[in-house]
């Protein structure tokens, strides 16, 4: 067996994602951007979830960029 140098071993550390917190704050930030997302579809007065595809109005489409700005933050 090859032994593995230490540039690749670097280069595969590198490639492993890194967490900042654990899997309770993970829920804790997802419960908090499922509560902004919902709040922000209830005052447009729809359901989330619920699929309106090209003829969504612009409340909805507000809503739906909220949340991906969310959810990469």
């Amino acid at each position: 067996m090859k032994p593995v140098s230490t540039l690749t071993r670097l280069a595969l550390l590198a490639a492993v994602p890194t967490a900042l917190a654990g899997p309770a704050a993970y829920g804790i930030c997802q419960a908090g951007c499922a509560a902004v997302v919902m709040a922000c579809y209830t005052a447009a007065g729809f359901t989330w979830g619920a699929t309106l595809g090209a003829s969504a109005p612009a409340t909805v489409v507000a809503c739906n960029t909220a949340e991906t700005k969310l959810q990469k933050a």
